[in-house]
């Protein structure tokens, strides 16, 4: 592997299933109030398509790691405040017995530690779309001899229509924290970035939960 690497990349593509993260949409004044419908709620989530991490070296080459399977479940429950936690992800898994992520270096696994936080911050009542981060965020990644951590937030958007919970890859947020056997692959202080889709659903059925945010 070539020596210098700033920072790392995980991208699930819009299609893809993985780890779901968004930017904010560019939105409507900040809402306090904050209703889940139903409330509370316990959800699970898959991912839409195949998630892609992306290891980006400074030279602008990057390694290519493919989840096919990924998923979450938590609770969802109305709250005040700006931003404010609307929920909170109990699991959160990369990969599946008999489809581990993989990439030209070979299989690499993602540990979540849990539970992470979903933070409302703006709603937009035209687009239905609240923005926000997931944090708490905890990953231990491991390839070979090579093991890092990262921890921060993501980025994140929720949108009502479709129950999808979404990360666009949004620079920022995630940092390394310690690494063993990565050398330059994965430095400490180096960012990780998410990108993924997943789809909510309220816990065996088929409804989609909504969040609504109002000021007082």
């Amino acid at each position: 592997m070539k020596k210098s690497t700033r920072k790392l990349g995980v991208v699930a593509g819009a299609a893809a299933a993985a780890f779901v993260l968004a930017a904010a949409p560019a939105s409507a004044a900040p809402s306090t109030v904050w209703t889940v419908n139903p409330s509370p709620v316990g959800f699970s989530a898959a991912n839409s398509a195949n998630a892609v991490v992306l290891i980006e070296l400074a030279e602008g080459n990057g390694i290519a790691v493919v989840c096919s399977k990924s998923a979450l479940s938590g609770s969802l429950r109305s709250t005040t405040g700006n931003p404010a936690t609307v929920g909170t992800l109990d699991a959160v898994a990369f990969g599946a017995p008999g489809a581990p992520c993989s990439s030209l270096l070979g299989a690499m696994s993602f540990v979540a530690t849990t539970p992470w936080t979903l933070v409302a911050r703006d709603y937009d009542a035209s687009t239905g779309v609240t923005g926000g981060h997931l944090g708490d965020v905890d990953i231990r990644v491991t390839w070979a001899a090579c093991v890092f951590r990262a921890r921060g937030t993501i980025p994140a958007t929720y949108t009502n229509a479709t129950g999808r919970l979404s990360a666009d890859g949004t620079a920022g947020g995630l940092t390394v924290v310690s690494q063993s056997h990565c050398g330059d692959a994965a430095p400490v202080g180096a960012g990780l970035v998410v990108k993924a889709d997943y789809l909510l659903k309220k816990t065996g059925t088929t409804t989609v939960p909504t969040i609504v945010g109002s000021r007082p």
